[in-house]
């Protein structure tokens, strides 16, 4: 659980900073602003993903508490 949040919070941070770099990056603005933005949403993808996690949603994958 320590370890997820650890590489949300390094993925989130590192992709905010990509793109605030990519105003100062002269010739790969576009190019560093779309990576920055990938790996923003590739954190709040592994966030989300938790198989097994505390939600109570009814498609939770693993048919945890749940699950019908």
């Amino acid at each position: 659980m320590i370890f997820s949040f650890i590489v949300y919070v390094v993925l989130f941070l590192g992709g905010v900073l990509m793109m605030g770099l990519s105003f100062e990056v002269t010739g790969f603005e576009a190019l560093t602003f779309c990576a920055g933005l990938l790996i923003f949403c590739l954190s709040l993808a592994w966030i989300m993903r938790q198989p097994g996690g505390a939600t109570r949603r009814a498609d939770n994958w693993d048919g945890g508490p749940g699950a019908n």
